[in-house]
């Protein structure tokens, strides 16, 4: 794909659009016309050329702009970025995951040249040239995670695995889907996990949480979440509730259209090599309503999926005050037609 990145906000005025050819490659979540709660796991293998899954690690028209509003969300809040003292070696494991990835699949943008720990990086969309010696925080501008991180679409937590349980030890969190970083690091895994409803029950988290104990190096996995935002806004954290919360009280039947969004995370895993730590990378995605139905499958299926939803997800997702009349709009769109397993486009 040619990129081309553009100029966008995703707050005040939210010019934020998705070009035709990226709402096409949006990772629509839902595989049916029903949704139920599963770890949905997958390999994190190549997938088809164009989609969010060709490659492990997804830059796509809004990486320049995604970047620029992660810095804005740091200067004012630098908790968001946090990592507790242990954790440094898997911060360099991380800069080595993400700097290899953008440069072996973004080439024309991103160009990583090694001798030995002395390392040359180049992002030409962000104009940074630096030359580091890996392993030795003093040699860059940011501590490690903060530095590749400040120039990665999407959420990053560290890991740690010991006492037969997976403890969020670290992280940048500055595009999620309203929960906190400071509150949960230091957390393990059923701790951060505990505000989900039906999961536990089911024992969803019993299940995730031995699978990704036994993650093996060299063998990444993914899985998508979703939720639904009222305008294209990254942050929609805890701290900054108090500038989102009310949007929900905007939407009307004349707004759905625009205001109304699906937020999807791809979110993956990796077990690092040296520091034995998982990665949880945490891709946010959005698309309009108004984008969403220039797909014919996706129009049918989105209110069908909405209107068979558990009371408990829609009080969960936060969707009460706006479900029902998203779906009375979607169903416009909606002829009754069948539609195709899976979630791309027919």
């Amino acid at each position: 794909m040619n990129l081309v990145f553009k100029k966008e906000t995703f707050r005040d005025d939210f010019t934020f659009k998705n070009s035709p050819e990226h709402v096409r490659r949006f990772p629509f979540p839902f595989h049916e016309d029903k949704y139920m709660y599963t770890v949905n796991i997958e390999p994190h293998t190549p997938g088809p050329v164009n989609s969010v899954f060709e490659f492990p690690i997804d830059v796509d028209e809004h990486y320049v702009s995604e970047m620029e509003d992660r810095a804005l969300v740091l200067k004012d809040d630098p908790l968001r970025c946090q990592a507790l003292p242990h954790m440094q070696l898997a911060e360099w494991d991380l800069v080595e995951l993400l700097m290899v990835s953008m440069s072996e699949h973004y080439p024309e943008h991103f160009t990583l040249t090694r001798d030995g720990d002395k390392w040359h990086w180049i992002n030409r969309p962000l104009g940074i040239d630096q030359q580091f010696t890996f392993g030795d925080t003093a040699t860059l501008p940011y501590p490690p995670m903060e530095y590749i991180t400040r120039q990665c679409q999407g959420d990053f937590c560290l890991i740690d695995q010991r006492d037969g349980n997976l403890w969020m030890d670290a992280g940048i969190v500055t595009t999620q889907a309203d929960w906190s970083l400071d509150f949960d690091i230091g957390m393990n895994f059923m701790e951060w996990h505990g505000p989900v409803p039906l999961a536990h029950e089911a024992g969803v988290f019993d299940r995730a949480l031995k699978f990704l104990m036994n993650l093996q190096l060299g063998k990444p996995v993914r899985r998508l979440n979703w939720t639904m935002s009222i305008n294209p806004r990254l942050d929609t954290s805890p701290e900054n509730f108090h500038k989102w919360g009310s949007d929900r009280m905007t939407v009307t039947p004349e707004n759905i259209g625009e205001k109304v969004h699906l937020r999807v995370e791809l979110q993956g895993l990796w077990r690092l090599p040296r520091s034995n730590a998982i990665v949880f990378s945490i891709r946010c995605y959005l698309i309009s309503m108004n984008e969403l139905v220039s797909v014919p499958k996706w129009a049918r299926r989105m209110p069908r999926v909405l209107k068979n939803l558990p009371p408990e997800l829609i009080d969960y997702k936060g969707l009460s005050r706006y479900r029902q009349m998203t779906i009375d709009w979607l169903s416009r769109f909606d002829d009754g037609a069948p539609t195709s397993p899976g979630g791309q486009p027919d």
